[in-house]
């Protein structure tokens, strides 16, 4: 069932050393242009394809608050115009920020138009860290961000921390782990810094200029994450996520129980009834797609009932709930342990997993490990 939507704002202030998502240099690109497209893309694509309910919206780039005032008002306006007919009061309204964009009249702006969660990329406290990997803001800005944030009435806010960053030692990290903690904010997503091809990062690590923590290290910080969320009241429900209770996103949620969701905008992704589809990336190609057709995909995916299958777990194993044996017959009427008897029992033999009446799960051990564990039920 389609209850998701994701639109991507591709618009950069500043390119980050570690970003390998689909963005642009904000200065001097055709923005105005590009929002009129996704207008375009969402009335097409909502009367192809046209929902029961939305009940989770997730704007994300890029940087989404990279947009004017004015652009802003003109987004949240087309996206009003196309969902609010879908909507209802459970409606999770996400939009991602950088701390160093987030003025008073923004944050209203996003609050007026209903947005009722916002995701903060702070990656970190430390402000030499933060200069090492690109960042623009300091500590203090993102103190500062989330402080205005809840003055404007905010009451459902994310942070995105990176860890296992260039130079950072576990001392380091877990300086600011003490500092998030005292932001009193719903929840966390820490992910381990993953050093992809064309960044800055890649051309210093094939020149052995990046002094990245070893994995022993990078494994201790994923301990004391682990720890720490639970000793202050963040329950892990995802391989990097973490929320006081009842405050986990649905958004999110959507991608981890396989489920399928709309893709908006450059480099978009979608996975609708049973194809996923891939949005042409560059700038100029996608508006000429746009105008030429009303649609901007330019890869598709006819998914078999096994492929199927193997999202379904290693998707799932991705929750701390796991794989649900009950849900998997209901949607393919086989059981789970019938499917993957053998990739199931080598897990479980390595420790990496926990087989139950109900459910198929990580272990601890098997959240260290779980790329191994996943790609282990890809045939």
């Amino acid at each position: 069932m389609l209850e998701s939507v994701y639109i991507h704002i591709p618009f950069c202030e500043h390119i980050c050393h570690y970003c390998d998502f689909n963005k642009f240099y904000i200065k001097s690109q055709p923005v105005d242009d590009y929002l009129l497209a996704l207008d375009q893309e969402m009335t097409n694509v909502f009367l192809k394809y046209p929902p029961r309910t939305i009940k989770s919206i997730f704007v994300g780039g890029g940087t989404p608050t990279s947009l004017s005032e004015q652009q802003l008002e003109q987004l949240l306006q087309s996206i009003q115009n196309h969902t609010a007919r879908y909507t209802n009061g459970e409606l999770e309204f996400t939009f991602e920020s950088n701390p160093s964009e987030l003025s008073p009249r923004k944050l209203q702006i996003l609050k007026n138009a209903g947005v009722n969660r916002l995701s903060i990329g702070v990656q970190a406290f430390d402000d030499d860290l933060l200069e090492k990997i690109g960042r623009t803001h300091r500590g203090n800005d993102a103190m500062h961000s989330i402080y205005l944030a809840k003055q404007v009435g905010f009451q459902n806010v994310n942070v995105d921390l990176i860890y296992s960053l260039p130079g950072q030692t576990i001392d380091r990290f877990k300086a600011t782990l003490k500092q998030a903690f005292s932001l009193n904010i719903q929840h966390f997503s820490c992910y381990s810094l993953q050093v992809e091809p064309k960044t800055v990062f890649y051309n210093l690590m094939r020149k052995g200029q990046l002094d990245l923590p070893t994995v022993d290290v990078e494994a201790t910080m994923y301990d004391i994450l682990l720890d720490e969320m639970a000793i202050h009241g963040y329950q892990q429900y995802e391989v990097s996520n973490f929320a006081k209770p009842g405050y986990e996103s649905r958004h999110n949620l959507t991608y981890w129980n396989n489920s399928e969701y709309y893709g908006i905008g450059a480099g978009a992704h979608s996975y609708i009834a049973g194809i996923r589809r891939a949005n042409a990336g560059p700038l100029n190609k996608y508006l000429s797609l746009i105008q030429q057709s009303g649609f901007a995909f330019i890869e598709e995916q006819v998914l078999s009932i096994q492929e199927k299958m193997e999202e379904e777990v290693f998707l799932g194993l991705r929750k701390t709930a796991g794989v649900s044996k009950q849900q998997f017959k209901e949607k393919f009427n086989k059981d789970l342990s019938s499917v993957f008897k053998e990739e199931i029992a080598e897990q479980v033999k390595r420790g990496l997993i926990e087989d139950t009446v109900d459910f198929i799960r990580l272990t601890r051990k098997g959240l260290f490990l779980g790329n191994e564990v996943f790609q282990a039920f890809i045939k």
